[in-house]
């Protein structure tokens, strides 16, 4: 692995954070290292487990890291958070890393991920209280009886599925009055209109934040955005139904 210089790393992730509206995040120097800390890691281990094809400082910092915070100003002091298919941990590193204040359950169906995710956390110095892992399918989890039935303020999920999907694995995890946030891209809004069905789950009707990525050194804009979904009464029994009816028959 070809080292990063320190120094240029933590400079641009802070052009990065300021340049899109994070200026607290941007002028916390310990958040900053802790960053540089995390990709050191990740790369690391990419190198016999595939965690990421993004292998470049910059494009880590933009696509992983400033993409990954977006949700940060959304999520009220001391929530409890599902991250859905945490991956290589995005959004839930980054986000645990800002946010200690925060209680996330990050969960995902691939085991050496979610090791992955503990073991990074656990170096990184981020306490259990503020993240834990574990190896779970939503739809499992969520089911009436399941771990993590009406649990949560907040659902968060980044590059996992359609949103027609996501929503019956996720509106289960909610208690009513909270808030589903989908990382999305460019079809956000595509997205949204073939996600009506989700009312049925005792949802209201997604919003959508625009939320463009501008990189500090060139000023190029990806078109990103969050959707947001409240939950505003309890989801019927029925769901979620198993993986593939939800896949084969989106609501």
């Amino acid at each position: 692995m070809t080292p990063i210089d320190q120094k240029d790393f933590t400079d641009y992730l802070a052009d990065a954070l300021r340049q899109n509206g994070m200026l607290s995040f941007a002028d916390n120097a310990s958040l900053l290292d802790s960053l540089y800390a995390l990709t050191q890691r990740m790369l690391e281990v990419n190198e016999y487990m595939n965690l990421t094809t993004i292998k470049q400082p910059r494009d880590i910092i933009m696509r992983h890291y400033v993409d990954s915070l977006t949700v940060a100003a959304h999520i009220p002091t001391g929530a409890s958070v599902l991250d859905i298919g945490c991956g290589a941990g995005f959004p839930c590193l980054p986000l645990a890393l800002a946010r200690p204040d925060l209680h996330i359950t990050a969960i995902d169906s691939t085991e050496k991920k979610v090791r992955y995710v503990s073991e990074t956390a656990s170096l990184l110095g981020i306490s259990p209280d503020t993240l834990t892992a574990i190896s779970l399918r939503a739809e499992e989890g969520g089911s009436v009886g399941g771990q993590l039935r009406e649990k949560f303020n907040i659902v968060v999920s980044r590059a996992v599925a359609h949103l027609s999907i996501l929503g019956e694995l996720a509106l289960p995890c909610l208690k009513v009055g909270g808030t589903l946030i989908a990382l999305k891209g460019a079809k956000a809004a595509e997205e949204m209109q073939d996600a009506r069905g989700l009312t049925v789950l005792g949802a209201a009707a997604a919003r959508l934040i625009p939320t463009p990525l501008t990189a500090p050194d060139t000023g190029k804009v990806d078109h990103h955005a969050l959707v947001m979904i409240e939950k505003c009464e309890k989801t019927p029994k029925i769901y979620p139904r198993k993986y593939a009816q939800i896949v084969k028959k989106p609501l």
